[in-house]
């Protein structure tokens, strides 16, 4: 792992140097009078500082978190941001939350396989080419003109939201909404079925890989093959996006020796 990175002045993250351009925060500074997290969304400065402190030790295994209310409380942000904050934690394998006892460390390295819901990282890596490829290709030939305004309205939107969670939300509508545009109940259904490892997908990639801008890009190439109708285009648009997730996700389950 990299160093931890020099104090620097209170509340002010810290470029931290690994494959995934995670920005870390200054564990001490951090807490310091309750101020609150600054410059990078506040969901990702939580998560990294605890990430830090278990990589580091500083949480052990078996170590029981505080409280949302009190890391709300500790680091100035709202409970939402500590629970987006957990939900990495827990995608990474770092932790697990247990009904009415807690969230507690189980692991201080990522696991070899991201956690989301019913379904692990892998098991999206695998299958989401045999069925989001031909779904866009479909796509570009079958979409209604309703169809494609909402599509035109939930990329736009992307763009422009700076909102980690509602990004999250709208990304997971455009590719469930590509699925019911191809007119294939099997694509519809089985892109319903893992939208919501879809979203604690994105929402990991984003905060621990900064995937967001890239997205955005991708999605634009998206769209632009299914309005132009061009179903050639669109399945290769749609390859390379997932193509470029999984790198980001090897990138974090397998980072570079000395990352």
């Amino acid at each position: 792992m990299t160093a931890a990175p020099e104090r620097g002045p209170p509340s002010q993250l810290t470029p931290r140097c690994d494959p995934c351009h995670i920005l870390s925060v200054n564990l001490s500074d951090s807490r310091t009078a309750g101020q609150p997290l600054a410059r990078l969304s506040a969901a990702e400065a939580v998560f990294n500082v605890l990430r830090s402190e278990i990589e580091s030790g500083k949480l052990g295994v078996g170590a029981k978190l505080s409280s949302e209310a009190t890391l709300a409380q500790q680091y100035g942000v709202s409970r939402s941001v500590v629970r987006e904050a957990l939900r990495s934690c827990t995608a990474l394998g770092l932790t697990v939350t247990r009904t009415g006892r807690g969230t507690f460390v189980v692991a201080d390295r990522v696991a070899k396989d991201l956690v989301l819901g019913q379904y692990s990282a892998r098991d999206l890596t695998e299958a989401r080419p045999h069925i989001e490829v031909p779904a866009a290709g479909l796509a570009a030939e079958r979409r209604s003109p309703e169809e494609l305004d909402t599509m035109r309205d939930i990329v736009a939107a992307m763009t422009a939201e700076d909102d980690p969670e509602v990004w999250v939300g709208l990304d997971s509508s455009f590719h469930a909404l590509i699925a019911r545009a191809s007119r294939n109940k099997v694509f519809e259904n089985v892109v319903s079925d893992i939208r919501e490892a879809l979203a604690h997908q994105s929402e990991t990639l984003n905060m621990v890989a900064d995937r967001q801008h890239a997205s955005d890009e991708e999605h634009r190439r998206i769209l632009a093959a299914i309005e132009a109708g061009d179903a050639a285009t669109a399945r290769i648009a749609m390859s390379q996006h997932l193509h470029a997730v999984g790198i980001a996700l090897d990138s974090i389950l397998n980072p570079l020796p000395g990352a």
